[in-house]
């Protein structure tokens, strides 16, 4: 029998290796989804309880503090713009010809009526600066075989205390995500699909979002299109440009 002593060891050594692979992990999905820059043509589809809504949107985003995006169709929603500069959230109505200020309980919204709500949005951080990771198993999603990990907040100013992440162990893409409150309640949950090699990275073209407080089926997010690291100008980026 191993005495106590060196088992502790061995135990000490295998689970230091064991977080080491978690934050691999987290590592190669933020080399996957984050970039310099994102250019983004979307297709919206949101599944109400009656009938569904469609929306189309062009997004650019810069690191992880500007964001833009501005609502092409259908013609009641064209021309509302969203502008993100650091952790404060511009949305301009044409109807209105009005722009406020998103913050507070208001950030919890949904945004034009969708499974995302505007906190969702603001936040474009990498996994690895807001979460601690832990596998927790091995299971198989869509044929692919994945890692099962667990990212608990190790920052306040997140959405969501806790994260069940399901992994593609080859691509490392999450298929799954499911998005708790620090009560333990499911918030809601994410399925993505469609994954393609884009400049060497792997980054899913379809995702289904949602809200388990919501009845419907959830917000389809479809990409048309995607460009990383193109250089968007800064004027794109500036308040002044909501009402252009």
């Amino acid at each position: 029998m191993k005495p106590i002593s060196t088992f502790l060891v061995c135990f000490g050594i295998s689970t230091v290796i064991f977080a080491q692979n978690a934050t691999e992990i987290l590592n190669n999905i933020d080399k996957n989804i984050s970039a310099e820059s994102r250019i983004i043509e979307t297709v919206i589809i949101i599944h109400g309880k009656r009938n569904d809504r469609t929306m189309t949107t062009k997004s650019y985003t810069a690191g992880d503090k500007k964001s833009f995006t501005e609502y092409l169709s259908p013609a009641r929603d064209k021309g509302t713009k969203m502008l993100k500069l650091e952790k404060e959230l511009w949305v301009y109505s044409p109807s209105t010809d009005r722009t406020i200020m998103i913050s507070g309980h208001m950030l919890r919204q949904s945004v034009m009526g969708s499974d995302l709500s505007y906190e969702d949005m603001m936040d474009d951080r990498k996994l690895k600066d807001t979460y601690t990771p832990t596998i927790t198993g091995e299971e198989i999603i869509d044929g692919r075989k994945c890692h099962v990990l667990k990212l608990t907040a190790k920052v306040s100013d997140v959405a969501y205390h806790s994260q069940m992440m399901w992994v593609d162990k080859e691509r490392f893409i999450p298929l799954k995500q499911q998005l708790y409150a620090k009560s333990g309640q499911l918030l809601k949950r994410i399925s993505m699909s469609d994954v393609k090699q884009i400049k060497g990275r792997w980054f899913p073209m379809k995702m289904n979002y949602k809200d388990m407080l919501k009845d419907g089926d959830g917000t389809d997010w479809i990409i048309n299109s995607i460009q990383f690291d193109e250089e968007i100008p800064e004027y794109i980026f500036s308040k002044a440009g909501l009402k252009q």
